[in-house]
């Protein structure tokens, strides 16, 4: 299937379409986010604290006086790398240890998928909190928590897609030739697992924004002087008897962000199916 097949399936999923550019501007923002703050949002203005908004501040001011319009732009910096983190490590991680299990199968497949099976026996933030404890509370610990918690998603997927696209004709053609497991993995499993690999790392995306604001807003994640959505509303509902809208521009902004991840999975699902039929 090419891509301009599935790029025109998907603008037919206006939805999916919609949230598709949201995040691209979103990461566009993240990156150019350092410039186009109007404000500093580290500074703090005691003469402009709790300020509602205005002209000169669109989102008001928080309890020491920092533009909130700021720092919700640079927010969206934390929040992309969590959702990458949440992509890139369990699919660097858990695609291989899946293709791997389902291939050889066996005693290698048992000892994989028991693994998997007790690092998903435990709830994910309980999880995420524990290695966080462990490892230190930082930015980069808490993104190498993300992307722990979410490997076993990716490498069961695998593994399942593997034994189905094993059992094919051209694979067992592959193998009485003689060709070599690698050379099969690569050319005949990978290119056919790689749709509902792509729509579980869409998913992935907003559920990396969720985990990473949960850690921050209960202190384990990001640290203040260090900007996530999380520690805004950690902050925001310390002060919500003073400001009550000091909450709602971060948790907006984390609304957007998940709906989108999820209508994206949706639309990549459907425009990736064999079976897409156009509506007429």
């Amino acid at each position: 299937m090419s891509f301009r097949t599935v790029l025109r399936r998907l603008v037919a999923e206006r939805l999916a379409f919609i949230s598709l550019i949201y995040l691209i501007v979103l990461v566009v923002v993240a990156l150019s986010a350092p410039w186009i703050v109007p404000y500093d949002p580290a500074q703090v203005d005691v003469m402009n604290m709790m300020q509602p908004p205005s002209w000169k501040h669109w989102f008001g001011t928080d309890e020491l006086g920092r533009d909130i319009f700021s720092r919700v732009l640079m927010g969206t910096e934390t929040a992309v790398k969590a959702s990458l983190f949440a992509v890139l490590i369990p699919f660097c991680i858990g695609v291989p240890i899946g293709i791997i299990s389902g291939y050889i199968g066996g005693i290698v497949d048992d000892i994989f998928m028991r693994i998997m099976d007790g690092i998903i026996a435990i709830p994910a933030i309980i999880l995420a909190l524990g290695i966080t404890s462990a490892l230190g509370v930082n930015l980069w610990n808490a993104m190498m928590a993300i992307g722990i918690v979410f490997t076993p998603q990716f490498a069961r997927l695998a593994r399942g897609q593997t034994l189905q696209v094993k059992s094919e004709h051209y694979v067992e053609a592959a193998q009485i030739t003689g060709a070599s497991a690698l050379w099969i993995m690569f050319r005949h499993i990978i290119p056919n697992i790689a749709s509902p690999l792509v729509v579980q790392a869409s998913f992935n995306l907003s559920i990396g924004v969720l985990v990473e604001t949960t850690l921050s807003f209960l202190g384990m994640g990001v640290q203040d002087p260090d900007i996530s959505w999380g520690v805004m509303i950690q902050q925001a509902y310390n002060m919500i008897n003073y400001n009550p809208t000091m909450i709602l521009y971060p948790g907006i902004a984390i609304l957007l962000t998940v709906l989108a991840g999820n209508f994206l999975g949706d639309g990549l699902r459907t425009a990736l199916d064999p079976k897409y039929k156009t509506e007429s």
